[in-house]
């Protein structure tokens, strides 16, 4: 008697295709200002080339990418902007968190910025301020993990532990894949002295010289959908300003916590995204 053939697991190849879009377009994302090489990409996002060439080709023709011909980077393209003039709200939530952010970097005389959670990374929404600071290579557009930024540690503070611990594992893996080993102590040493004080605390922990400080935007569940940040000098923001900066920072907070209830509603409430397969917590903890 014949053993019957199993039939196979239905194959996910639809959803991995979109998956594999969805994937690329956020890599594309994150350098904005520099695009990417086609070999670069497709080993960032751990895919052969010719299926990342494919997907970019589609991508390309539809305006979600467009290519550069000086040296064939690739880059966002017009459509992203122009599927965004949908959410009119979040353009106006932006303006107004860009009025308030200009005071306070005048104010100040530093760096002021907000940044979005998106899942396990962040997005830079707003910088203002002209002080010039090296190493501070965050801009409009800038995506990048959570806990590698002063205002992700403040929003990985508001989550559940389990949450927290499952995203800075995501993190880890992403840093020491792009980077290496190399900043994990600084990063550890930026993320205890904010333990201990309550908020985002970075006092030269991650570049020497540069002082950031932050405080979480929290949504109607409590949890952050963003961070406010302050990033200046040693002398002008030392240890002993540390609870005065916190007081304005948590001022301006209030007031874009207003704006988004005001302009967005429950459009900002964040998702938990789920968890690559196969991650160790204990394995990436910091």
């Amino acid at each position: 008697m014949k053993t019957p053939r199993k039939t196979p697991a239905p194959e996910r190849s639809g959803t991995q295709s979109i998956e594999r879009a969805l994937r690329i377009l956020r890599e594309l994302a994150a350098r904005g200002e520099f695009g990417w090489r086609l070999s670069d990409l497709a080993a960032r996002c751990e895919v052969d080339k010719g299926t990342v060439h494919r997907v970019l080709s589609c991508l390309v023709r539809e305006r979600f990418v467009q290519q550069r011909s000086a040296d064939k980077h690739y880059f966002p393209g017009p459509m992203l902007y122009e599927l965004s003039l949908s959410l009119p709200g979040y353009a106006a939530f932006q303006k107004a968190c860009e009025r308030r952010l200009s005071k306070f970097a005048t104010q100040t005389e530093a760096i002021a910025w907000l940044i979005l959670r998106s899942g396990n990374e962040y997005v830079c929404a707003v910088r203002k301020g002209n002080l010039e600071l090296r190493g501070l290579m965050v801009h409009v557009g800038t995506r990048r993990p959570l806990f590698t930024s002063v205002g992700g540690v403040a929003i990985l503070q508001t989550l559940p532990l389990l949450e927290a611990e499952d995203i800075l594992a995501d993190n880890v893996q992403q840093e020491v894949a792009q980077r290496g080993n190399g900043r994990l102590n600084a990063l550890r040493k930026m993320r205890d002295r904010s333990q201990r004080h309550g908020f985002g605390v970075n006092l030269g922990d991650v570049v020497p010289g540069v002082h950031a400080f932050a405080v979480p935007v929290r949504g109607g569940n409590g949890r952050a959908i963003a961070a406010v940040c302050l990033t200046g000098l040693p002398e002008q923001f030392g240890e002993a300003s540390i609870e005065d900066v916190r007081e304005a920072l948590s001022e301006v907070a209030a007031g874009v916590e207003g704006d988004a209830r005001m302009l967005l509603g429950s459009a900002m409430q964040p998702a938990s995204p789920a968890m690559p397969q196969g991650l160790s917590v204990e394995k990436f903890k910091l």
